[in-house]
């Protein structure tokens, strides 16, 4: 299978690929190589990393989705993000450790199968397709919304504007690796320098005590409005789903690393500065928001950065942010596409993906499992075609149970690693979790929390909980038709080995 495998990727020599693929882990032994990580350039450098690890902490579920969630939990939002923000560092953190261990393309999806076995790695797999399909749904759902507060395109229909957010963003994921690495710095910069600007802008309302909307802000806004539960706990806690959506694409890093030149350097540095990012950008913005304007001024059919910015008198202000968090809604469904032709193609080199996910263009670039992807995501424009009011809301508590697995599968990974290296199998690199296992266990357990406290939203949230059982019936489905390929390949390597 390794012969076949080679042969589909002439533009790279396959000794480098090898060597590049085996290169000792932190404790000097050698590594075995992902089949699914020969053939990728190494196109991505520090700058993007970093850059591209910001991007996956501040998407569209800040810009856009924190306004809904403002409207129903209050300034209690600011406490949600801090409690995921937190789960979402150990998750990144533990596969970062995975990462300096065995760089993979394939990321948790090869330490899947390197740790829990081609089942494992199946199902991981094939959730975060789940995840990043669904995800790239609620993307082109949110472009569509965006282009709708510039007037002269209110008259398109709402799958119009998601059906050409999708054909640009797929176009531009093709060229190559090094393309994406460039777009994706530079919609980073762009969200980093908007939230900076937008920081500065409301501690300066703040300190001058400038009416927004003829109110006053400041702390009054919390305490005169029902304080920072204003409609109780059970509200916050029940749009714990939609913030665990706002930290989808922190795992970004792991995929990134099989295409970087020194992943052993920049992951490290990338997952370190996470945790303040998500402090700053997340927690920080959303209190800001809170003191700016009554929290049920939100909505959530407006990023509440425009919201805030059309009251306070700016000329434009209101459409330069627009224009922004469109800016963020692009960079999501371009890493999305990214990210899930990696996967993709990881899984079609084991068997548990069709062949043609697989197959790579001659700039590098895995199309065939981005075609898969994008297929699924035209599944949204007719979503926003049939009900364009709800299709953000339901397709992000969908992606929600694909990071949850995703993530889930990450920590318990790590566990079955570090068990490993204290059986003196491996040996861990001096970069890692701490705590753990109390760290892993605790964060799996939140994660399977949140999925029972979906069952408590009467509306989209059950609706999802009652899709596992689908899903996990397809699952089975789909594993009984490919255990045979998978089962010949893996003796094919073996053989070839």
């Amino acid at each position: 299978m390794a012969k076949r495998s080679e042969s589909e990727i002439p533009v790279v020599s396959t000794e480098t690929v090898v060597d590049e693929a085996q290169r000792p882990s932190d404790g000097g032994s050698g590594v075995r190589q992902d089949a699914g990580d020969a053939g990728y350039s190494k196109g991505l450098k520090g700058r993007h990393i970093n850059m591209i690890a910001i991007g996956g902490a501040i998407g569209t579920g800040l810009f856009l989705g924190a306004g809904g969630r403002l409207h129903s939990a209050g300034p209690a939002l600011a406490v949600a993000y801090a409690v995921c923000g937190l789960f979402a560092f150990f998750v990144v953190r533990a596969l970062g450790e995975l990462v300096v261990h065995r760089p993979s393309s394939g990321s948790f999806v090869s330490y899947a199968r390197e740790f829990l076995g081609e089942k494992g790695a199946y199902v991981a797999g094939w959730m975060y397709v789940v995840n990043w399909s669904t995800t790239g749904i609620a993307d082109i759902t949110a472009i569509a919304l965006y282009t709708h507060y510039w007037s002269m395109f209110t008259s398109i229909p709402q799958w119009v504007m998601a059906m050409i957010a999708l054909a640009v963003v797929l176009s531009i994921n093709l060229i190559s690796v090094k393309i994406f690495g460039e777009m994706e710095f530079w919609f980073a910069i762009i969200k980093v320098a908007a939230l900076v600007v937008f920081m500065f802008i409301g501690i300066f309302l703040l300190a001058t005590h400038h009416p927004v909307d003829g109110h006053t802000p400041g702390l009054n806004l919390i305490t005169d409005h029902g304080g920072i539960f204003p409609t109780g706990l059970l509200p916050v806690v029940i749009v714990l789903q939609g913030v665990v959506f706002a930290y989808s694409a922190v795992e970004l890093v792991g995929v990134t690393a099989g295409e970087t030149s020194e992943p052993h350097k920049v992951v490290p540095k990338a997952v370190n500065s996470i945790m303040w990012r998500v402090g700053i950008f997340y927690v920080g913005s959303v209190i800001l928001l809170a003191m700016l304007l009554p929290w049920n001024m939100f909505s959530a059919n407006e990023s509440p950065f425009v919201t805030v910015l059309s009251h306070v008198g700016i000329p434009h202000a209101g459409d330069v942010m627009n224009l922004v968090v469109l800016t963020a809604a692009m960079s999501s469904l371009n890493s999305g596409l990214y990210s899930t032709g990696r996967i993709l193609r990881s899984m079609s080199m084991a068997g548990s993906a069709p062949k043609f996910a697989g197959r790579m263009n001659r700039n590098q670039v895995p199309y065939g499992g981005i075609m898969l992807t994008s297929a699924v995501c035209v599944l949204g424009v007719g979503l926003n075609y049939w009900l364009p009011g709800k299709a953000f809301e339901i397709v992000i508590n969908i992606a929600a149970l694909g990071i949850i697995s995703t993530w889930c599968t990450i920590m318990v990974c790590h566990m079955v690693f570090v068990r490993r290296a204290k059986e003196g199998l491996v040996e861990r690199p001096r970069f890692r979790l701490p705590g753990t296992p109390v760290t892993d266990i605790a964060t799996i357990v939140f994660l399977l929390g949140v999925i029972v406290l979906m069952w408590f939203d009467d509306g989209v949230g059950r609706q999802t909980v009652l899709l596992i059982p689908v899903l996990a019936a397809a699952l089975v489905g789909g594993w009984f038709a490919v255990r045979g390929r998978v089962r010949r390949i893996a003796e094919e390597r073996e053989l070839a080995e």
